[in-house]
Formats: C-alpha cells, sequence, structure tokens
C-alpha cells in the first residue's frame, strides 16, 4: 500500500528542489530523513516536511511501521510562476519569475515485510 504528501506552491524553483528530491528516491525512509538533515541545499528543509508527513500519514492512517518503509516515489513539478517587476533604466520594467514547485513523496512498505 503506497502513501503520499504532496507540498503544493512551495516557494523554490522546482530545479533546485530536484537536485536534492533525486538524493531519497528509493532509499528507506531512516536513510532519507538522515540524508535531507545533512544536505546544505534551501530545498532540503522543505522536503523532509513532506517525508515526516507522509512517514506519518502511513502510521496513524494505514497502521504501517514507519521501520519498515521506503521512498517509492519522489518528485517535484512545477507550481505556478509569480511574475513582479523590477525597474530598469530608462522607465522600463524587467519581469522577475518567482517560480514555485509542488513536492510529492510516496511512500511505500517493503515486499515480503507485510503482515
Amino acid at each position: 500500500m503506497e502513501v503520499k504528501a504532496i507540498h503544493r506552491t512551495a516557494r523554490i524553483a522546482p530545479r533546485k528542489a530536484r537536485l536534492v528530491i533525486d538524493l531519497i528516491r528509493g532509499k528507506d525512509v531512516a536513510e532519507a530523513q538522515a540524508i535531507l538533515m545533512f544536505t546544505q541545499r534551501a530545498a532540503s528543509p522543505l522536503i523532509l516536511k513532506v517525508l515526516n508527513s507522509a512517514i506519518a500519514n502511513a502510521t496513524h492512517n494505514n497502521g504501517l511501521e514507519a521501520d519498515k518503509l521506503y521512498v517509492k516515489e519522489a518528485y517535484v513539478s512545477e507550481g505556478v510562476t509569480m511574475k513582479r517587476m523590477r525597474p530598469r533604466a530608462q522607465g522600463k520594467g524587467d519581469i522577475i519569475q518567482k517560480r514555485t514547485s509542488h513536492i510529492t513523496v510516496v511512500v511505500e512498505q517493503r515486499e515480503g515485510e507485510e503482515e
């Protein structure tokens, strides 16, 4: 049984978040948590929160054991882009695109370890 958690419209660019999410895909949840705690990237705390939420969903809502879970899927898709103006020379303006991300983490119990 797979359980997921989603953080929608996270204020980080998807390109930056994908660098971190690739580190935890396929790992046990304890190992993934350790990786995220010691990774020096801005996306790490956001992804750690989503991972912890997925673990909590699995244990509280579906009765799975936390120590038998692993990260089955983890991906970042592009959210809405906020557009802002920056003043430039001669009364002109440039558009600044503030990108957002949808962070999804799916955890599942390892095969052969079900009760």
